[in-house]
């Protein structure tokens, strides 16, 4: 065997060796396969429990009884407020007060989220508060309710169709963000504490000290997480396919490819941050900085383009976003590889520039 070859064996089996060592530490931290595996599935099936498909919700009405209000519905004198109309509607549900403070009380604490009276001129009115969306809704409700009890006619006649599309549905919306929020903590968080954790420990000391090369090391952390990484994207998807029904419109490879590109730009910006850091109380305050801003910002749990115009290219360009973004294209839309080549294109900027730096700066004492 020839020298240059020896010298590629001994490169491979530290790589291999250290790759070793990677899952060994996973795989005997039972917090890490928690928070890899199980915490995504419990959260996407909280809030898929959460917004699942229901029924109109009721919305409660205080109805003010008075003098004015008159019992006799087709009386011309008033416009008065027709209880029976209110209560044979399915979303409404009526309470009635005798009192004024009585209703604004109820007004008040939330019992009620429209207070329905006659004012002295025998014209209905409401009183609610606009900020509250039930409010506004119970406004609307009732309004049209009342109004269609005194004669209104609608001069259009009009139909309705309901329906319930996959891909459409906030389940759909929100499988593919926790799964790039999963290969996010999973793939920052796991690099940051072993590193860190070694470096208080001496033994990064010691690691330095053997033919180990840096970048081996380094890398080590990147290849180990290949292989949870499948069973991470699997895992995640089954469920939402077989609970929810998510729909995967593209193909299952194109998903692989890109969680796994992201998943090795989050382990390079994983090593950037614990590159320095000398504490474990250090390096968590600068993840949850960057991670932080990303959970909000990158439209894991809503839409990204809430946010004003000119924050948009700076959300654009950050990993997580990228990653989200890609995943609902291909997942929900079908698309191929080559429709999201500017997302690819931000997580391969951050790969690279992430491990070069991290390999330049890393302290190793």
């Amino acid at each position: 065997m020839r020298d240059s070859d020896k010298y590629v064996g001994k490169r491979f089996s530290a790589l291999w060796q250290l790759t070793l060592v990677r899952w060994r530490e996973f795989i005997r931290e039972p917090e890490a396969i928690f928070w890899t595996f199980l915490f995504p599935i419990l959260l996407a099936a909280g809030l898929g429990l959460a917004f699942r498909d229901r029924p109109p919700e009721t919305v409660h009405v205080g109805v003010l009884q008075s003098a004015q209000v008159l019992q006799n519905v087709d009386s011309n004198s008033v416009h008065p407020i027709n209880v029976q109309a209110l209560d044979s509607n399915k979303l409404v549900a009526v309470s009635t007060f005798d009192d004024d403070s009585a209703a604004a009380h109820a007004l008040r604490i939330g019992s009620v989220a429209l207070v329905v009276s006659v004012d002295s001129n025998g014209s209905l009115k409401y009183t609610f508060d606009p900020s509250r969306p039930e409010s506004r809704s119970a406004r609307s409700i009732v309004d049209e309710t009342l109004q269609r009890s005194a004669g209104r006619t609608d001069p259009l006649s009009v139909s309705e169709v309901r329906i319930d599309e996959k891909g459409s549905r906030y389940i759909d919306f929100l499988i593919p963000g926790l799964l790039a929020m999963s290969i996010m903590g999973t793939g920052i968080w796991s690099v940051v504490f072993s590193i860190v954790t070694a470096r208080t420990k001496k033994l990064l000391k010691r690691l330095v000290a053997t033919p180990m090369s840096r970048m081996q090391y380094l890398a080590s952390f990147v290849v180990a997480r290949f292989v949870f990484l499948l069973g991470e994207v699997t895992f995640l998807l089954a469920f939402g396919r077989w609970v929810f029904g998510v729909p995967l419109r593209g193909s299952l490879l194109s998903v692989f490819a890109v969680a796994l590109l992201a998943a090795f730009s989050f382990n390079a910006l994983g090593l950037l941050l614990a590159s320095r850091a000398k504490t474990i109380e250090g390096v968590s305050g600068l993840t949850n900085f960057v991670m932080f801003p990303m959970w909000i910002c990158s439209g894991v749990f809503f839409a990204s383009t809430n946010f004003p115009d000119a924050v948009q290219p700076f959300i654009k360009a950050l990993p997580l976003t990228a990653t989200v973004d890609a995943l609902r294209e291909i997942m929900l839309h079908g698309v191929s590889l080559s429709a999201v080549l500017p997302e690819i294109g931000i997580l391969f900027a951050w790969l690279s520039i992430s491990f070069v730096v991290a390999l330049r700066i890393f302290r190793w004492r």
